[in-house]
């Protein structure tokens, strides 16, 4: 082992959910620390559920995440309902599959090209391929763009959704609109296909770590993003009720969020964990681009988080064609449209209870909990977040990272350790400044 002094600080991180630090000292080859430190200020969410109406909770809980509003919306509602005894429709279950469709399509399409794409085309970041690439940053643009719109039609916007409430939809498209997302799916197969064509091109590091991967699991037939148990590779199985002895929140003094754990020391989710439990299920295309780039279950590769999902940008593709294709074909029970409170037929039902919420957002798996009283006020609420589920296991990969690493130069090893953490796509928009990485006392 190479006998080097390496001090790496990364202070005040800035994320979604907050600030992070990477602390790394070796000293004449000997690694004293190696740490992943997250020092977040508290923000309150949850406490400002307590009080609020169960149903106005959705609106107030997809500020939690700009990227993951729709995710969030939707766990808020599941718990909602689960809490005030409402069973979604059929219809109603549909269109909010096609809804986690879109919104893993504009993730995991920024994720691939803004934050991956400049390390596997050699670049610092995503600004130079403006000039070198600029056929590729046009494409991942008008990918983009698709996706806002796609989200638009179904819910009114993208970020904070507006028509998806407990019990339904307060707008259901009208039929010129399926038309219009349809076109502008199949639209989108062409860019899919040269996306899929620079992915394939990529060369991800090889390193492995065996660790637990959780993601949602069902008996049926679907690549499960909405409904059903939570599963590990390691071979637990429960009901979504039992999220806390899935998660095993603890506290840990490197870090200001709470860790996970469950069969082992951590556990891994996002689309490598889905993909792990649940590759069979995949739509027949999407199956065909996992041979082609040789993703095979069970991958203990971090890094190829990002090859997942690619796989699951193209499930998400056709299954959505596919849903639209069924809902057009069958006609959508405007019936079911959701107006509370204007007449009998339409007024939902408000009791005491506890209801969870268990959606696979582009992150990984989250969890909503809420207690109501007997007005549906919410008197106590718990969210448990994706990427605060991947902080412990991020940490320990850093640590098997770091002794194959020490003997490239400083360069190599900060670009391995970015491209890691970058991995788990803690967040789109400020990932790409995850690391601001300095070496003192060389």
């Amino acid at each position: 082992m190479s006998k080097k002094n390496i001090t790496i600080k990364s202070e005040y991180i800035t994320r979604v959910e907050g600030h992070g630090n990477i602390v790394v000292n070796v000293k004449e080859g000997r690694i004293e620390k190696c740490e992943f430190n997250v020092v977040e200020s508290p923000r309150f969410f949850e406490g400002m559920l307590r009080g609020r109406s169960v149903f106005e909770a959705q609106h107030i809980t997809s500020r939690i995440c700009g990227i993951c509003s729709c995710g969030h919306s939707l766990a808020s509602i599941e718990a909602a309902e689960d809490a005030l005894g409402i069973v979604p429709t059929g219809q109603t279950l549909q269109l909010r599959k096609l809804l986690l469709h879109f919104e893993t399509l504009d993730s995991h399409i920024l994720h691939i090209y803004l934050l991956v794409a400049p390390d596997m085309l050699g670049v610092k970041s995503f600004v130079p391929l403006l000039t070198t690439h600029n056929k590729v940053v046009r494409r991942a643009l008008r990918m983009k763009k698709d996706c806002n719109e796609l989200c638009e039609i179904l819910v009114g916007r993208h970020v904070h959704p507006i028509s998806c409430v407990a019990g339904g939809f307060t707008k259901l498209p009208g039929e010129h609109e399926i038309d219009r997302m349809l076109n502008i799916l199949r639209g989108m197969r062409a860019d899919m296909t040269v996306t899929v064509d620079l992915a394939a091109t990529f060369k991800f590091p090889e390193f492995e770590r065996d660790t637990e991967y959780i993601a949602m699991v069902s008996d049926g037939p679907e690549y499960p993003f909405l409904g059903g148990d939570i599963a590990s590779t390691d071979g637990v199985r429960m009901s979504k009720k039992d999220y806390r002895k899935i998660t095993n929140e603890y506290v840990d003094p490197r870090s200001s969020a709470k860790f996970t754990r469950l069969s082992r020391e951590s556990y891994a989710v996002g689309a490598l964990a889905r993909f792990n439990l649940n590759a069979d299920k995949l739509h027949p295309e999407a199956k065909a681009v996992a041979e082609r780039i040789g993703l095979k279950p069970v991958c203990r590769n971090p890094y190829l988080n990002t090859a997942a999902q690619l796989v699951e940008c193209v499930h998400c593709l056709e299954d959505a064609i596919a849903i639209l294709g069924g809902l057009k074909k069958r006609g959508l029970n405007y019936d079911e449209q959701v107006l509370v409170g204007v007449n009998e037929r339409n007024t939902l039902p408000v009791r005491a209870g506890e209801g969870v919420g268990a959606v696979e957002v582009p992150r990984g798996i989250l969890f909503h909990d809420y207690q109501t009283d007997a007005r549906g006020a919410i008197v106590n609420a718990n969210c448990v977040i994706p990427t605060n589920q991947n902080i412990a296991n991020i940490q320990l990969d850093m640590k098997k990272l770091l002794p194959e690493v020490l003997h490239k130069t400083e360069e190599e090893i900060t670009l391995a350790l970015e491209m890691l953490v970058r991995a788990y796509d803690p967040c789109i928009s400020c990932s790409t400044h995850y690391l601001d990485v300095k070496y003192i006392n060389r």
